[in-house]
């Protein structure tokens, strides 16, 4: 594929001729956006039958200019109430469903996939109807929805098994299902609908609740992540807890009752900080201090000695000479502190007490990162396995440096262990790294790539805007090509995100005022 960077004729009719219209979505939503932006062009006549030109498309399957504006147009018609456009956009939607397919067939990637966010807003006639249309116009034929983020579920609020908010907050909106709706008009357009949620990361009304408080992640300062991440909507969980897994249990049943054709997992890690505190190089770093936590990783001690050892060194950060001394002489009739992975076999019999002091401190601070580590991977099957049940594709979605050893024996805080996951999930490694050029991407995904167990589909995620660099990312285009050129193994990508393209419409949409 030739890199080519251009300002395509579709990004620019999406941004230049919306400029200026915030305020007047925020009064009227939805059907004033759409008379807005068609104002410069001459509308369809109620009534007439129209032979739809050709969609052309370009090398990224964009379609062109003109066929935007027809869609458009009809779309608006037809919410003003002409059954003669209603019938002609479906009959267009449909046609360009089926262009969109064979244009993918023919053109890599086969499988093109955007990241989207729905609002509040979005529940007014026509908007997801819009956004979709928009999405189908770009080249792509999946949608990554988000469906579970900052406390909030796209779930009706009549039917919301959850202890989150359902993101539908308008008055008469008990019963309107925006997931439920997005998959249905995802499917009229040729689009699969994959439901992406956050996972470890609950939000912060969450971690208000005081019957939740021995379900947030705690270090060994007793800070939960709200104390710590700048971001307050940062509120990680313990994945060991149990309250934790029944709630998310229900999340996910309750987002594939609406039968999405896969569901994406984010956040399946542990908060990260900032400066130093990005870094974890000492037990009191470790997100293991609740109580289920806790407890799971004392009953991994499998003799009296090594459970006795593991609470010494948790609760002090650290165990002395003399805690070995008190443990042998405790428990006389056993031999080595043991506890699961420790092969005690290989120990020396007449090692000196420095010598397995030295030995026991390094040994106890990777089976406790370990511990860390494996609560992050357990979720993360426990997450998919309703999805997995009913054959609905599930996937975890990671950053490839978020697992990093630094130094000897420090890790990046985040302990996402992507490395581990299971490779009957897919793997979505979020090349986002910024350099000068593609070449830190390349070696993100080439990272993942070399670790991914045969057989795993991985489906890297760029981030950027197509014909420009966008906060310092190169163009989509720029990305593709190298990407391309480096894997041509790989047949699916996603793209970063919606709102990165389509800003404007982005904020309309987040921003309108529904009464």
């Amino acid at each position: 594929m030739k890199t080519v960077k251009i300002m395509p004729k579709l990004r620019q009719h999406g941004s230049g001729k919306r400029r200026g219209l915030v305020s007047i979505f925020s009064r009227h939503c939805f059907s004033i956006l759409v008379a807005s932006s068609l104002a410069v062009t001459s509308f369809l006549i109620p009534g007439q039958h129209y032979q739809f030109a050709n969609a052309a498309t370009n090398a990224y399957c964009q379609l062109n200019d003109n066929q935007v504006t027809q869609k458009e147009q009809l779309l608006q018609l037809s919410l003003e109430g002409n059954s003669q456009a209603r019938q002609e956009y479906q009959s267009l939607i449909a046609e360009h469903a089926t262009i969109m397919q064979q244009c993918r067939q023919q053109n890599w990637p086969q499988e093109q996939a955007i990241w989207l966010r729905l609002y509040p807003c979005d529940v007014s006639p026509g908007s997801i109807d819009y956004v979709l249309d928009r999405v189908v116009n770009q080249g792509y034929n999946r949608v990554h929805l988000e469906v579970f983020y900052d406390s909030q579920v796209l779930l009706p609020p009549a039917d919301n098994p959850t202890p989150w908010s359902a993101i539908v907050r308008s008055p008469g909106g008990d019963n309107v299902d925006l997931l439920k709706q997005t998959i249905k008009k995802g499917h009229q357009r040729g689009l699969k609908v994959y439901a992406w949620l956050f996972t470890m990361n609950f939000g912060y009304s969450y971690a208000q609740r005081q019957d939740r408080q021995e379900a947030l992640a705690r270090n060994g300062e007793g800070e939960n992540s709200l104390t710590f991440v700048s971001d307050r909507s940062q509120a990680f969980i313990d994945p060991y807890n149990r309250q934790v897994q029944e709630d998310y249990h229900r999340l996910v049943n309750a987002v594939l009752k609406r039968k999405p054709d896969g569901i994406l997992f984010d956040y399946i890690r542990y908060p990260r900080g900032s400066g130093n505190q990005s870094l974890v190089n000492n037990v009191k770093d470790l997100w293991i201090y609740s109580p289920a936590s806790l407890q799971t990783l004392y009953n991994r001690g499998t003799n009296e000695k090594g459970r006795a050892l593991i609470k010494k060194y948790v609760n002090q950060g650290n165990i002395t000479l003399k805690d070995i001394k008190d443990v042998d002489l405790n428990y006389p009739e056993e031999g080595e502190p043991s506890w699961q992975g420790r092969p005690t076999s290989s120990l020396k019999a007449k090692a000196s007490l420095r010598d397995r002091h030295l030995r026991l401190k390094s040994e106890l601070w990777f089976f406790t990162v370990a511990h860390a580590a494996q609560g992050v991977i357990d979720f993360l099957s426990f997450a998919a396995a309703p999805a997995q049940q009913q054959n609905i594709p599930a996937g975890g979605v990671f950053f490839p440096d978020a697992n990093r050893l630094v130094g000897n024996a420090g890790f990046d805080s985040r302990l996402q262990a992507w490395d581990k996951f299971p490779g009957s999930l897919e793997w979505h490694p979020m090349a986002y790294s910024v350099c000068d050029g593609t070449d830190c991407i390349v070696k993100e995904i080439e990272k993942v790539i070399d670790n991914a167990p045969q057989g795993t589909e991985v489906i890297p995620a760029l981030a950027g805007v197509w014909g420009q660099e966008y906060r310092k990312h190169p163009s989509l285009e720029q990305q593709m090509a190298s990407l391309h050129r480096a894997f041509p193994e790989i047949n699916s990508v996603s793209h970063f995100a919606y709102s990165w393209q389509e800003p404007e419409v982005d904020r309309q949409r987040k921003f309108c005022n529904l009464q």
